[in-house]
């Protein structure tokens, strides 16, 4: 129950369940240069649990981009029947990788292979933590990427780089067939003109070509999400991957969404440039449901929660769909 949830309490969900979190877990990456820590929360009951991979952004904060960040979209997820597994990327501030390192600052290549190392080694995962111990559906996961991780999780449903400062990072193919459907939330958008002239000049890889992104996505922006640092454009700079990718079949627009999504990143974090318990619980339950019925054929969760939405929380949010 929360008392600060008014309209977004009609879109429905399932009643939550207990769960709990595991951390940290620790895979070895020797080629990574440094292990790779997680965090696991998991239904405390149940088996054939569906996965969220879940890609951490950037941001202010120390914490926030990393394992520890995130908690509630990560908590709403594990009490509605999903395990969150939350990597922290080699760009995090707390757990990473010098900016000036390797593949700095993005570290894009190893965001990448964080995930891809975590489908590797689910027998492995689920050795080291008996809570979970045949517990996983390996054949049911997603992956749902905020910012910087957007762009992560494109590229795991098929989206290219095109960078015209490095040809070896052009046109390569790491799309992720285990991941059966996405969740890109403030993704960037398109790069060249799209582009702040200064971040142009500097990040060349921030080119993506959507071309490719054919897993089912749905991709969730604000319509207040400006962000002059990154782009020439306004907020509908990151409704470009729903726009130019084949996979992306919907797309929900926050009214008044910023960046924070209502407080994705955490609970009161300075983040949170929109809080708001509606908007944050909007994206919470839209995103959700949008995951069931992709995992689950047959599942309404979406088409109910869509029209819950329409019906009773059209002030916060509006879903397009192709």
């Amino acid at each position: 129950m929360n008392n600060h949830i008014t309209v977004a309490a009609h879109i429905p969900v399932p009643d939550a369940v207990q769960t709990i979190s595991i951390n940290p877990v620790i895979l070895d990456t020797p080629e990574r240069g440094l292990p790779l820590e997680m965090r696991i929360t998991a239904p405390v009951s149940g088996h054939d649990l569906p996965i969220i991979l879940l890609s951490h952004g950037g941001g202010p904060s120390l914490y926030i981009s990393s394992k520890d960040g995130y908690g509630p979209l990560v908590n709403f997820y594990a009490e509605h029947g999903f395990v969150v597994i939350q990597p922290t990327h080699a760009s995090s501030r707390v757990g990473g990788l010098p900016a000036d390192a390797p593949g700095g600052p993005f570290h894009w290549r190893s965001r990448v292979a964080d995930m891809k190392r975590i489908l590797d080694g689910l027998d492995e995962i689920e050795a080291m933590v008996p809570a979970l111990a045949g517990r996983l559906d390996h054949s049911r996961i997603a992956a749902v990427g905020h910012s910087l991780g957007g762009k992560t999780v494109g590229m795991l449903l098929g989206a290219r780089l095109t960078d015209p400062n490095d040809a070896s990072a052009t046109d390569v193919n790491l799309i992720e067939p285990r991941i059966k459907a996405g969740v890109l939330m403030a993704a960037p958008g398109n790069g060249g003109d799209s582009l702040a002239p200064s971040i142009r000049d500097a990040y060349s890889i921030l080119n993506p070509d959507f071309s490719h992104l054919t897993t089912p996505t749905l991709v969730v922006a604000g319509d207040s999400d400006l962000s002059p640092h990154l782009t020439t454009r306004g907020a509908d700079w990151h409704v470009d991957p729903y726009t130019h990718a084949p996979g992306s079949n919907a797309l929900l627009t926050l009214i008044g969404g910023k960046h924070g999504m209502g407080g994705i990143a955490g609970y009161d974090a300075k983040e949170t440039d929109d809080e708001d318990p509606d908007r944050l619980a909007v994206t919470q339950r839209m995103s959700w449901a949008y995951i069931r019925s992709a995992l689950f054929p047959g599942d309404t969760a979406w088409q109910d929660a869509c029209k819950a939405l329409e019906q009773h929380a059209a002030s916060q949010a509006r879903v397009d769909t192709k």
